[in-house]
């Protein structure tokens, strides 16, 4: 396995487990009935869940 293969094996685990990561933070703010507070553009918004 060459240094690439490696590097993009790495990369693919990593998105991976920021999937998860995302996954289980929509279904904790869902449970918590809060606010998810993200960024489109220049401005903070907060939504919610669903």
């Amino acid at each position: 396995m060459t240094q690439k293969d490696k590097q993009i094996e790495l990369k693919d685990k990593i998105v991976k487990g920021l999937e998860k990561v995302y996954e289980r933070l929509l279904e904790f703010k869902k449970t918590k009935n809060s606010e998810l507070v993200i960024m489109e553009g220049d401005k903070i918004v907060k939504i919610k869940p669903e």
